[in-house]
This record gives C-alpha cells, structure tokens and sequence, in this order.
C-alpha cells in the first residue's frame, strides 16, 4: 500500500526557504495568476495571512468547508490551517503574510486577541482595515532605515482591527489563572523557571495548567511559555542594542548557544540574523 503524500507545508505558497522579510505583501495576480488562478490547498506553519479582496472573488477551500471570498471582504488564515483557491481570473486584491513572530507577539493578558484569532473567519473591509492595508503595502515596497519597525507595528495594528471581526466567544473557558501566569512569566522569564514551577505558583498540576493554555491558545504549557520568552528576546533583539548573549542571559539562558538554537528552532533563523534585520540602514 503506498504512503498517501502529505499536505504540502509552505512558508509562501511553493516556497520553503525561510521566511523572506518581517512582513510580506503582495497582489493577488503576483502568484495566483502564474498558478493559472488556482491555488493548490496547503497549509503554513509559521505565519498567518490575510487576504483582502479589492475587485473580484475566490472560492476558498478552508480545512475541507467551501467559502466565498468576495468584493470588499477579507479572509483571515491562522497558522496551521489548509487551505486553498480559485480565483476568478482578473481578481484584484492584496494577501499579507504574518510570521508568528509578529503574529504572537500581539498576545495581551490572557491570550484573548491570540484566541480571537485562533480560527479562521470571513469580514467585512473596513476603512480603516482597508487605509491600513494601503499604507502597509507602501512600507513593503520602500526601504527606509526603520522599515521593519514600521511594517510590525502597522502589521499588528491590522491584526488588532480583523480580531474585532473575530466570531470567536471571548469569554468562553476564560480562566484569571492564565492572567496570573502571563504576569508571572513576566516576573520570572529571567530565573528559567519550568511549567512544573509556574504550576506550582498558581497550585495547578502541570497537566491542568497545559490544559488551561491550550483551550486559550492551542498551545500547550512548555509551548506558552516559551512563546512569551522568545516575544521578549524579539523586543530585546529588534529595538535594544543588547548583544546576543545578554539577551539570552536576560530570560534565562546560561548558555547562550542553547538560546540560539531554541530562538532558531521557533523563528527559523538565529538571533543574530533576527537582529540584523531591524539594524538601520546605511
């Protein structure tokens, strides 16, 4: 019996080098058009996409369930989902890709607006939704000396408005213990305390603790924490003129090599290369 080919996971749609940039943006016709407007389910690990339709319409396969993407709506895609489209031909409009990094870096207390973004949902294109997607398009495409700086915090201000739209209940499962871990990551990232020692703070097992992270984020508890450390070396790397090391130093790493890999293994590249891309621009 042969082995059944997986779903092919991308970084952009054919594409499995890392990701290219800190955001990325491009029209509609840059790659549906050279896949003859068709656009073969798969799926993205590492990063979240929003499609906003300008002129035209899609039919979107969405894990298996058919939607219809059409003139002033957008289609917001969390990581991990298959998808795929067909595009009427001439369709016009712009897709956003979102890294995790950018993506994740969103998560306020309690996870709520990673929550509110954990499914993917249909929407209306606001104005503002709609002048911001303008004025990320036009950031991509310059190449100012804080150029990354922009594209995240417009990136994230996108982000922020489509969570508005999100069908998801927020008050579903909410828990205050999650809170209290999110501030005591906040206190203790530094000590390299482990989800057995945030369980013990919050008298949880480690199991209920995993259970209360995942049912908010879909994450696990090893998987939150570290997710919150690696926002924090993000920050650190993006906008400080901290070295390598002492970032590591600072949440909790005594080896630095060992934060190097563990910071490749959640954004793909090495801290070094992370931070080389917000450096200024001769």
């Amino acid at each position: 019996m042969s082995t059944p080919h997986p779903i092919p996971s991308f970084n952009l749609f054919g594409e499995t080098t890392v990701f290219p940039d800190v955001v990325h943006c491009e029209q509609f016709f840059d790659r549906a058009a050279q896949h003859g407007w068709t656009i073969t389910p798969h799926r993205h690990d590492q990063m979240a996409q929003l499609f906003v339709m300008g002129a035209g319409s899609a039919e979107v396969s969405v894990d298996g369930a058919s939607q219809r993407l059409t003139s002033g709506h957008f289609l917001f895609l969390p990581p991990h989902v298959v998808h795929g489209f067909v595009f009427a031909k001439g369709s016009h409009g712009v897709v956003i890709s979102f890294p995790t990094s950018v993506f994740l870096g969103l998560a306020g207390e309690g996870g709520q607006i990673t929550k509110a973004l954990s499914r993917p949902f249909l929407g209306a294109t606001t104005e503002a939704l709609g002048a911001l997607t303008t004025v990320l398009a036009r950031l991509f495409a310059e190449r100012g000396g804080f150029r990354a700086q922009s594209l995240v915090s417009t990136a994230q201000a996108m982000l922020s408005l489509v969570a508005e739209h999100s069908p998801v209940d927020l008050s579903e499962g909410a828990d205050d213990r999650l809170k209290r871990l999110d501030a005591l990551i906040a206190q203790h990232m530094a000590e390299g305390w482990s989800a057995r020692d945030y369980a013990d703070a919050l008298s949880v097992t480690t199991g209920h603790l995993s259970r209360l992270c995942r049912a908010a984020t879909g994450q696990g508890a090893s998987s939150y924490i570290e997710t919150a450390i690696m926002a924090e070396a993000r920050r650190l790397l993006a906008f400080t003129r901290l070295q390598v090391a002492e970032v590591g130093y600072r949440l909790g790493f005594s080896d630095p090599s060992y934060f190097s890999k563990r910071f490749k293994a959640k954004e793909g590249m090495t801290p070094v290369a992370y931070k080389a891309r917000f450096a200024p621009e001769a």
